[in-house]
């Protein structure tokens, strides 16, 4: 049934998943890998060549190295950078933070940070994805809303409504939106305009003032907008900019109308999946139901059924069905009758036989005709003459 139908999809999502994430890995890996081989033996080249002019051990020199790591992870880093865990740098973290983004350029190093850091993620992530469907919502209302607006316009200049007509406003007005909801692949067209449209413009802001190409401030908004997070590039993290304020509004804007849109693209995009999942499953529940109707009818084709059921239609093999039951509308769909069908369709033939049955018993017996002695169609009690009065109808004097 439909708890059935539900496992099916999502093992059917889970393998497309994970075929998906094997695709990916063998690209990546095709791409990059070569890319990190050779960074690696630039690397170890530069490290030996260091060690031999500035006679170092390898060991020392690792060991200090890691130490940076270990300071960097802090916040430490060569060039000048405005401080992490000020007021302005620790607003910027709760909001990746909440946003679901996690750049990871900044991180607490405290046992309080982090206990504080569970709960206070806990609720704030929740809230902005609650935000985040509530903005879905509103968008749909607002295209609805404009799509209505449009229709009456136009008749209106048909002359079909009125200038001046209103069918009402509040609530009425909410519920007569209902019809006019848009296609999902409608809505999905909209958020991706949006979402690249934003994503130019805040990738025309970040190239001049963070130093970037343009192609990396695409990536970023991608990375940042969708809260994957990587934390290779991070925007604001500079001591001091032009128009600073005015820039780090404008960071602030852009993010929260990127999430945005990307989450709400998401969802649709979800939407979009789960119904190409239902119906790859209907495709291939409908070819295994096919085949399995075939053998059935194949094997069950010289199965007797009741007289009158298979005189009224035949059956079809590209549909496998069978006639309808007057008393309840099940369709058999090829499967032998059931005794409640059998009951509804020969209920006129049972009750003549519990007639018979019922004169038998009582020492009552139907008179035999002429006929049905002289074919030898007479006697018995019970089911025997009942058997025996049927056979005397049906014959045929030779």
């Amino acid at each position: 049934g439909r708890l059935n139908a539900d496992n099916a999809r999502f093992l059917l999502l889970a393998v497309l998943i994970v075929l998906y994430m094997l695709c990916g890995a063998a690209v990546f890996s095709a791409i990059e890998l070569p890319t990190e081989r050779e960074a690696k033996e630039r690397w170890e080249e530069r490290l030996e060549n260091f060690t031999r002019r500035h006679n170092l051990s390898r060991a020392e020199l690792r060991h200090f190295l890691r130490e940076y790591e270990e300071a960097n992870v802090a916040g430490i880093r060569v060039d000048d950078i405005r401080p992490r865990w000020d007021f302005t740098g620790a607003f910027y973290f709760v909001g990746t933070v909440v946003s679901t983004i996690g750049f990871g350029m900044t991180t607490p190093a405290t046992v309080g940070g982090k206990i504080f850091l569970i709960f206070y993620g806990l609720i704030g992530c929740a809230g902005t994805i609650l935000f985040f469907n509530l903005f879905l919502e509103r968008l749909i209302t607002v295209i609805a809303y404009v799509m209505k607006s449009c229709h009456e316009r136009q008749l209106r200049r048909k002359g079909v409504l009125p200038h001046n007509g209103r069918r009402g406003s509040g609530t009425s007005e909410v519920d007569s939106l209902a019809g006019w909801k848009p296609s999902v692949y409608y809505v999905m067209l909209i958020l991706c305009v949006a979402s690249l449209i934003i994503s130019c413009c805040a990738s025309a802001m970040y190239t001049p003032i963070e130093g970037w190409s343009y192609f990396d401030s695409l990536y970023f908004c991608f990375v940042a907008f969708s809260t994957i997070g990587f934390g290779d590039l991070v925007s604001s993290q500079n001591i001091k900019y032009e128009s600073q304020g005015l820039y780090r509004f404008g960071n602030f804007v852009f993010i929260l109308m990127g999430v945005c849109c990307i989450y709400s693209l998401f969802n649709v995009i979800s939407i979009v999946i789960k119904q190409s999942i239902n119906w790859i499953l209907k495709k291939l529940a409908c070819r295994c139901c096919h085949r399995c109707q075939r053998r059935l009818f194949h094997s069950r084709r010289n199965v007797v059924m009741p007289g009158n059921v298979r005189s009224q239609r035949n059956i079809s093999i590209e549909t496998d069905v069978v006639n309808e039951s007057d008393t309840d509308g099940r369709r058999l769909s090829g499967e032998m009758i059931s005794m409640k069908d059998f009951l509804a369709s020969n209920k006129v033939s049972l009750a003549i036989m519990q007639k018979q049955l019922s004169e038998t018993a009582n020492g009552y017996p139907r008179q035999m005709s002429s006929n049905s002695k002289q074919n030898g169609f007479s006697g018995g009690v019970g089911a025997l003459a009942i058997m025996n009065n049927r056979l005397a109808e049906t014959s045929v004097d030779r």
